[in-house]
């Protein structure tokens, strides 16, 4: 395996684990397209069309755009738009993203490294594939680190 799975949120500890046992690459191609196909694009309510630029994903072949809403334990709820419909490998990523880190502790999702598609996906992928799937790791990582700095930062003039 590549990425440690030490501090790692434990949903995705875990699918790290059952990909490391997956020594034949047709299996993971087969589970990876199996997971893409789970994939829900963001609901209307959390973002419509037009989307913004500042959530779409650097760098990804597959045009996607990532969502996150702050949920009532401070966790957060992660949602992605992915406009190619043959994105097959950044609709896996949405959804591995979304199961393993959505309700996750924001300190464990900080943590997350964004090499760990190659966990995932194996070293196989093009450098422009995973330059794209990486940057969805790291803004998903991004925005758990903006909400831990804002959680956990000195209290602001006038608050109680």
């Amino acid at each position: 395996m590549e990425t440690s799975t030490v501090d790692l949120p434990p949903r995705l500890a875990e699918l790290l684990d059952a990909f490391a046992l997956m020594e034949d690459r047709q299996e993971r191609i087969e589970a990876l397209i199996a997971t893409a196909q789970r994939f829900r694009s963001v609901p209307e309510e959390v973002a419509r069309r037009p989307f913004p630029e500042d959530r779409r994903v650097p760098h990804c072949e597959s045009e996607a755009f990532i969502f996150w809403r702050e949920q009532p334990d401070g966790t957060l709820k992660y949602d992605f738009a992915v406009e190619n419909p043959q994105g097959i490998s950044a609709m896996a990523t949405a959804v591995i993203l979304d199961e393993t880190l959505s309700g996750a502790p924001l300190a464990q999702v900080a943590r997350v490294p964004a090499d760990v598609i190659y966990s995932i996906f194996g070293r196989e992928l093009s450098m422009g594939k995973s330059m794209g799937l990486m940057a969805m790791v790291q803004m998903a990582t991004a925005a758990a680190k903006r909400h831990l700095a804002r959680t956990d930062g000195p209290p602001r003039a006038g608050a109680t």
